[in-house]
Formats: C-alpha cells, structure tokens, sequence
C-alpha cells in the first residue's frame, strides 16, 4: 500500500484491507487499531487480535465485549450519587473509570470524539445530572445516527444551558446555538453568512427547561418566515437541523474531523481523500458506525503513511498506560492528573473543545506526563500505589531475565518498533543498573523489582509513546 500522500486512487484508500507480504498483519498494525479504535491493549488483548487477524479483531470492537448491560449497572448508582450530589469532580473520575474498565472501548472512545464535537462544560452547566444526560446521548448515538444525534442534540438540556437556547425568545433570538451548530457541528466555517445564522436563530426561539427536560413553549417561538442556507419557510429547530444536513459541505465536514481523529493528524485529508467517504456516509443515512468501520477497516488506516502520525491525547496516553500494566487505579485520582495534563473531561476549555495534535505537547506538558508516568510505575505515590506495578505483571506472565523484560515492556506499549538506538539505551541502563548501590535493607528480589519498574518507566518516556 503506497503512502497516504501518494495514493494514486483514493478509492483504494477506502477499500478493505487484507493482508499480504507487504502489509502483514502483525503486531505493530494490532497496536495501531487498539490506540486508534480503543485506549491501548493489554498484552492480552494484543495477543488474541495478532491471532484472530483483523477481521474479526475489528467487528470485536465495534459490537463490543461480554458483560456491557452488567458493567452500565454496576456504574448507574455512582452516576445516580453525583447527579444528586451535584460532584463535578467526581463527574470526571465515573467517566474514566467507564473508559478503562468498559468492554467496549470503541464506544467510549467515540464518545469522548464527539464530547469534543459538541464540546460543552459542566463549568458554565453546572448541573451533574445534565451533563451526565448528555454523556448518555452522546453514548446512545456514538456509532449510530449523527442526524438522529444532531436533532437531539438541540433540544438537549445542557446544551441548552451553554449555548443559551433556553434564554431565546420571540423577539429577542439568541444566536449562539444557530452560529455553533453551523461553525463547529455541520457545516464548517465558510459555508454560511451572517444572515443565515440571524435567520437560524429565530427558529430555534421558544425552547425552555422544566424540571429534567426539554419543553417546547409555543407563545416565545417566532413563527414567521427564515430564510437560511437558500431555504424559505416558517422553521423551526429540527428544520435547521434538516437544511444543515442538506448541504453538501455537511458530510465533508464530519468526515474530515473523523479522520483528524483516527487516520492522522498531519497526513492531509485532501478533498479527493475524503469525497468518497462523505458520499457513503450521506447515502447510508448518516451511519457513523458504519463509516467508523470503513475507515478502521482500510487500507489507508493501515498504511504506513498515517502510522504515529497523531499525538496522543492525555486520556488516551493515562488510559493506555493503565490498560497496558492490567491495572486498577482509583479514577479520581487519575482524572486529577488528567486535569494536569489539560483534558478535564466534561469540562472542555471552549465550545471549540481541546484542540489536540500538537497542542498537548510542550516542555510542561511532557514533563507531566514523564510524572504521571513515574507515579504509575514506581509503586511509590500514594495515589496509585502498586495497582499498576510492572515487576507483579512480568512475574505473572512469567518474564524473567532482563532481555526477556525489554522485549516484553517494548513490545507491549510500542509494539517492538522503536529505532535500535532506543533499545541499545535501555540495554545500556541495565547495565549500569547492576552496579549502582541500593538500600542496606532490600533484598535481591527488591532490586530487581526497582530495576523493572524504572525500565517500564523508560520506555513510556520514550518519544514514540507520545504518538497514537
């Protein structure tokens, strides 16, 4: 498969892939599909999917585990308490507790796409109880229908509460719902005016909150005529939301933020690249599932071209870590740290949400993350402890001696695909290791279990684990 960049036909882009001599499947493309698709694999996990081949590891993700109806049960009543309780902080611990433990990632992770989309925070909310509402809906149409979720997406209490629709009246239109929905949820800058967005505004008057819900109030609705993208009619809402997903800037849009999202970040997704997608997503009637599947599903997902070519966000680099060392971290603590690297999840920076790729690194940020690293490894911060401790791992999958303990650790977070100078550092610090002094009271077995942990550290230093 040529490079992205040098695809001869798009169209081949989107075909399925199957692998050959000169795209094998093997370890490095499992690893790429479950930080893409999911939030990294255990070792587990990547040996089932190297043996099940990419067919089958694929349509695993996309329906999900065993135990999803016993898993949402078990997190309700925490979710019901902070509803009640109206705990912000304790909002974002149940999210990425949902995230690491669920058995179906593909579906949290979808989620966490278009919490980014619709980007709203219980800052300006602050209702628990609504922005857990609107966890759920984006939840329910994650992989379904984007025009059932975009329709909903208006008359959604949380959404109405940040982008003000619940304050516009007959009269006196707020715009911000009309300018975003246009700008950031469909169509895209430069693919509609001023006017249309007036226009817009005024279809969306007369929407309020009672209680829990949505309630339509007809007596604050403007019922005259709008005109809006060329259309001419007394509209309301779910009309907007209608002549939006007419326009055919509407599927281009979505399509291109999906693929910054799971093919690349700096691999251009060209016109040419991306038509062919947006003309299957708006025939088969806005099914993201299975536009979701097309892509993860090709055979420029899997080209070389697009390999580690999206930098990790803090979720997805916590989360992979975790999942990586089988581990049971406390969520709270973890969605502390998270809000030190910057992803607070439910509380994104702006309407525009984080805006990702480059801009979750810097000589701060990675210092962070080095930290979190080394308080996930060490077994010495109290927040953690020895939930997600390397040397217990090693000793239950039975790796023993140094060099098998590198090969384990490299190929479980970077699949094996690290430059041979990375590798010869390592070995070098294992080495040295032997002969730096330890504390009079650790035995032999404590100084072996150090010198795994700060391996397991390294190699999450490593520039390539920055990268999805």
């Amino acid at each position: 498969m040529a490079d992205a960049t040098t695809l001869p036909d798009p169209i081949k882009a989107w075909q399925p892939y199957r692998p050959n001599s000169e795209a094998p499947w093997n370890i490095e493309r499992v690893g790429h599909l479950y930080r893409r698709a999911a939030f990294g694999a255990s070792d587990a996990e990547l040996e089932t999917a190297l043996k099940d081949g990419p067919e089958q590891t694929i349509d695993r993700l996309l329906k999900g585990g065993p135990g999803q109806d016993e898993f949402d049960k078990s997190t309700a009543p925490l979710a019901d308490s902070i509803a009640s309780g109206n705990n912000g902080r304790q909002l974002s611990a149940w999210w990425i507790y949902r995230m690491l433990y669920t058995p179906h990632p593909l579906q949290e992770k979808m989620t966490l796409f278009w919490h980014n989309h619709f980007a709203t925070s219980n800052s300006k909310v602050k209702s628990t109880q609504f922005m857990l509402g609107q966890y759920a809906l984006l939840r329910r149409h994650s992989l379904g229908s984007f025009a059932t979720l975009l329709g909903e997406m208006s008359r959604d209490p949380a959404m109405m509460i940040w982008l003000d629709t619940r304050s516009s009246k007959k009269g006196n239109p707020n715009e911000n719902y009309a300018r975003e929905l246009m700008e950031l949820f469909s169509l895209g800058i430069g693919h509609y005016t001023e006017k249309d967005i007036r226009e817009a505004a005024r279809a969306f008057t007369g929407w309020e909150i009672k209680g829990k819900e949505a309630v339509f109030n007809e007596r604050d609705h403007d019922p005259g005529t709008k005109t809006v993208l060329g259309t001419t009619g007394a509209w309301k809402g779910q009309d907007i939301v209608r002549i939006c997903l007419e326009q055919p800037s509407s599927a281009t849009f979505i399509v291109g933020k999906l693929y910054r999202f799971l093919v690349s970040e700096t691999v251009p997704a060209t016109p040419e690249l991306i038509a062919p997608l947006a003309k299957q997503f708006r025939e088969n009637g806005w099914d993201f599932g299975q536009l979701v599947r097309t892509i993860i599903s090709s055979n420029l997902f899997f080209s070389h071209g697009v390999y580690r070519t999206r930098v990790k966000s803090p979720v997805e680099f916590a989360l992979g870590i975790v999942r990586g060392l089988d581990g049971r971290v406390g969520a709270t603590a973890l969605a502390a740290a998270l809000e030190e690297l910057g992803q607070n999840v439910f509380f994104p920076p702006s309407v525009k949400g984080w805006d990702g790729g480059q801009a979750w690194l810097n000589g701060q940020t990675f210092l962070v993350r080095q930290n979190l690293a080394l308080a996930l490894t060490s077994t010495e911060d109290t927040r953690f402890g020895n939930r997600t401790d390397p040397a217990l791992l090693v000793r239950r999958l039975g790796k023993s001696g140094e060099p098998a303990q590198l090969d384990f650790f490299i190929r479980l977070f970077l699949q094996g695909d690290v430059p041979e100078s990375s590798k010869q550092r390592l070995r070098e610090f294992l080495t040295r290791s032997h002969a730096q002094s330890v504390p009079a009271f650790w035995t032999k077995a404590d100084a072996e279990d150090h010198r795994v942990r700060t391996l397991c550290y390294l190699v999450l230093t490593l520039p390539e684990f920055q990268l999805a």
